[in-house]
């Protein structure tokens, strides 16, 4: 038991690590591939049609060589969560073009109570004080070493508030489909991929022509250009995967509060290798970031020892239902249906 226990906090640390670093990774290469100082490749939506279009061919190779196993979803719920996702990645993109940065960050900060709010209402899910607690200091930490002027229009707000409910229902249904389906991480986002990449890729060209006023047909491609895309492609592989994985371990709250520690690398890295400013305000909104981080991480595992000691008896008795069940099933199992089975 208590080795499996250690097994599950490695597993768990694995994933928030991979997710940690393949998120920074690809913010790095990004600001490298289409910043005006680097190769100005300014076609972001066009960009994440390719991510998840080599996504998409990953999954495909996983599946055809039995590294993966294809499970049944309905294609209804796979349209319905790739329009979502989809409007979170246009809305995101639309909300920087038509708002301050300053107001841009607020939007993404508060994606926490949004998702605490649309978890309660969805899977009437309650939180203890010392959680609350701790998302209020993140939000503090972070909007701290963040935000800075704050503009904001009508357009870009409605565009804002767009982007919060899409991504918050896109993380939320992550987990839904995970548990409902009993399909892993890589499973569900190989059937997602797909459809994201054909649409991305169909409809991003237009959008990023509205943005930037370019179509990507008359971006000059050079070698550098296409390896740090190729890069981008690669890291944004590990950071679906994992974004998946970690929703599908922890929770779509868990997943906004403890990400923020990819903004905290993000201004570091960006100090270390971009030589971006980093201000007392920035360094003192980073510690409180990360002190919130750790009274939430602490804060859920305490809930969970306090939820384990409440309940100790209905897990064990809900076992024995189902091995009692299982066992009824065994034995009235048709003769005939189980020679047929072998022979297949």
């Amino acid at each position: 038991m208590e080795t499996e226990k250690k097994s599950s906090v490695v597993s768990d640390v694995g994933a928030w690590a991979m997710n940690v670093i393949s998120s920074v990774g690809i913010i790095m290469a990004n600001k490298q591939l289409m910043s005006s100082s680097g190769y100005a490749f300014s076609f972001a939506t066009t960009l994440t049609g390719f991510h998840f279009a080599v996504t998409a061919l990953v999954g495909l190779v996983s599946n055809a060589t039995g590294l993966s196993a294809s499970k049944h979803v309905p294609l209804w719920e796979l349209l319905w969560f790739s329009i979502v996702a989809n409007m979170s990645i246009a809305g995101m993109n639309f909300s920087l073009m038509l708002n301050s940065v300053g107001f841009y960050q607020i939007s993404k900060l508060s994606m926490i109570p949004v998702v605490c709010v649309m978890e309660w209402i969805l899977h009437n899910k309650h939180y203890s004080k010392e959680v609350k607690m701790a998302v209020v200091v993140v939000v503090i930490g972070v909007g701290v070493c963040t935000i800075t002027d704050v503009k904001v229009n009508a357009k870009g707000f409605l565009c804002a508030c767009v982007a919060v409910l899409s991504t918050s229902l896109q993380q939320i249904t992550i987990g839904s489909l995970q548990k409902k389906y009993s399909i892993g991480s890589f499973e569900l986002l190989s059937k997602t991929a797909p459809i994201q990449a054909v649409s991305l890729l169909v409809l991003g060209p237009f959008v990023d022509y509205y943005l930037n006023g370019k179509f990507i047909t008359t971006y000059k491609m050079t070698s550098g250009a296409i390896l740090f895309i190729f890069l981008s492609c690669a890291l944004a592989v590990f950071c679906n995967v994992s974004q998946y994985l970690c929703i599908g371990r922890f929770s779509a709250t868990s997943f906004q509060v403890l990400g923020h520690m990819k903004t905290v690398c993000v201004l570091t890295l960006g100090w270390l290798l971009f030589d971006s400013a980093l201000t007392f305000k920035n360094i003192s909104g980073m510690i409180l970031a990360v002190v919130g981080m750790v009274i939430y991480s602490w804060a859920v595992e305490a809930e969970k020892q306090r939820n384990a000691k409440t309940s100790p008896q209905s897990k064990n008795s809900l076992t024995e239902e189902e091995i009692r069940l299982l066992k009824e099933g065994v034995e009235n199992t048709p003769v005939k249906d189980v020679e047929l089975a072998v022979r297949h």
